[in-house]
């Protein structure tokens, strides 16, 4: 899976309106303030609040 960088560049955490980068395993992306996890299936991120994943502490 890879996400277009331009895309990257644009999309902000939907909680902290913060950034958010590309995990290692790229399949999801991260905001580091937030501690959430953003999944991307089929190649669309996630951005839903309610459907983030709270990374491990």
């Amino acid at each position: 899976m890879t996400i277009n960088k331009e895309l990257l560049e644009i999309l902000a955490c939907p909680k902290c309106k913060g950034d958010v980068i590309l995990n290692e395993s790229e399949n999801g992306l991260v905001c580091n303030p937030c501690k959430l996890l953003y999944e991307i299936r089929d190649d669309i991120p996630i951005m839903l609040i309610e459907e983030a994943k709270p990374l491990a502490k």
